[in-house]
């Protein structure tokens, strides 16, 4: 009876360590976003709005690049890139079962129907960067972390290696998925067929922090047809307008030509229409700083000559790579404020509806991680995984895991649709993940990993 009281003490013993080495991580991730509340909070101001702005330039065009840089490089072999292919394709997984989720929310809850197409954007793509370095940074910054002595430089590779195929995703799905919908326009009924904007009355001056907490010089990026609705004007006729009286998207002074060799050569039309509609996709934006860092670190750790020379210790230019880790170091704890910050403007008036944000919530932080969970498992049963990694495994059960992008608050003002609906989804999202987070952590650390293990 004493033998199976101590070896019962043992094991609540033990399961209670696990528990705090699971909480006690975003426990720290808390606490730094509750500073980053309290120096930005309208009450006390201790910051300012625009400081919180510039420190998240300074993590988009600096720490975070230099966080992947140093991190991603060194791991980076031929024979690891053959081993890492499921993360990226994860990431592409995660999205597609999160638009069938989003999908079925916005046909159980019915949200305005403007916002259909949000709603199902908002429940597909999640937090594939900042969080989950962040979460990562801090559950290897435990000496009693699960996941070995290399916990942190290998978690940093996983989850820098799929930032490549998250902004591909962003500047084609998400980008044409959060166009403004036609009730935001209006046709004009004399003279020539006019789209004319109809600004949504919430809309000010001064934008939410959000807006450009991971994607800084947002304004830099807008185009003609950022905030139209440019995909129904080219595939679709506008409140009975024929296709024919729309001005031609892609219309441009080709000289002077015979009637005849123009029939020859003309395109058929929708071979046209789908040649446009890629030309105005923004994929050049993807070479942005932290992609930029990726591939150089991928291209640099390919080449075994300029692998030794960059990331070796006693290199050359050892003393740059040190400089950029010091730098890297800033990241985790920067973007914390910022998050703390965005935090602190509480949330805005949203038109999406309670039912229709409870949905989202719930499909995107609690019955999409237990489908994860089920893909993660079958992938192991098909010994995708890396054997034995179990950090391999719990960064891809993270991209299940974390809320949705704050990015897509950025995607949202870019597109000039549902930027106050983003802010509040994102807010809500943000709060409730605390508690999604702790949970499906201390799952993964409790159940999940010593049956992939074993």
């Amino acid at each position: 009876m004493e033998v199976f009281l101590v070896s019962l003490h043992g094991t609540m013993k033990s399961d209670a360590v696990n528990v705090l080495n699971a909480i006690v991580p975003l426990l720290k991730l808390l606490s730094m976003s509750v500073i980053g509340l309290i120096l930005a909070h309208r009450k006390t101001q201790i910051v300012p709005k625009e400081t919180f702005k510039l420190l998240s330039k300074l993590v988009f065009a600096l720490f975070l690049p230099c966080l992947i840089f140093t991190h991603l490089g060194p791991c980076i072999t031929l024979e690891s890139v053959i081993h890492w292919w499921f993360i990226p394709v994860n990431v592409v997984l995660s999205t597609a079962i999160g638009c069938v989720l989003g999908f079925l929310v916005a046909i159980i809850c019915r949200p305005p129907p403007e916002y259909f197409r949000f709603t199902i954007i908002m429940t597909a793509f999640g937090n594939t960067g900042n969080l989950p370095l962040a979460i990562v940074s801090s559950v290897c910054h435990n000496t009693a972390n699960p996941f070995g002595q290399e916990c942190y430089a290998s978690g940093v590779a996983y989850v820098s290696f799929s930032q490549w195929v998250a902004v591909i995703l962003l500047y084609t799905l998400v980008y044409h998925m959060m166009e403004p919908p036609l009730e935001y326009y209006e046709i004009t009924e004399e003279g020539e067929p006019e789209i004319e904007e109809v600004v949504p009355a919430a809309d000010d001056l001064s934008r939410p922090l959000l807006v450009e907490a991971e994607w800084p010089g947002l304004e830099d990026k807008e185009t003609e047809h950022c905030k139209t609705p440019f995909i129904a004007r080219l595939f679709y006729s506008i409140s009975g307008i024929s296709q024919t009286t729309i001005p031609d998207l892609d219309s441009v002074d080709e000289g002077p030509r015979s009637t005849m060799s123009i029939k020859c050569l003309a395109e058929p039309r929708m071979i046209k229409k789908i040649r446009i509609f890629a030309e105005k996709t923004p994929i050049h934006h993807i070479l942005q700083p932290p992609t930029i860092a990726s591939l150089l670190a991928i291209v640099i750790g390919l080449v075994p000559t300029l692998k030794s020379l960059v990331f070796s210790d006693d290199s050359i230019v050892s003393f740059i790579t040190d400089s950029l880790d010091f730098m890297a170091e800033a990241m985790v704890p920067s973007t914390m404020l910022v998050l703390g910050g965005m935090l602190a403007e509480g949330p805005n008036e949203s038109n999406l509806g309670i039912r229709t944000t409870i949905g989202i919530i719930v499909a995107r932080l609690l019955i999409l991680p237990l489908l994860g969970i089920g893909v993660i498992l079958l992938a192991d049963k098909l010994n995708i995984l890396v054997p034995g990694d179990n950090m391999y495994s719990f960064v891809l059960l993270l991209q299940y895991t974390t809320p949705s992008a704050i990015l897509l608050g950025a995607i949202a003002s870019l597109r000039g649709y549902a930027v106050n609906e983003a802010s509040a989804l994102l807010f809500w999202q943000h709060v409730f993940a605390l508690f999604s987070l702790s949970v499906y952590i201390i799952l993964y650390f409790n159940v999940l990993f010593p049956y992939v293990q074993g």
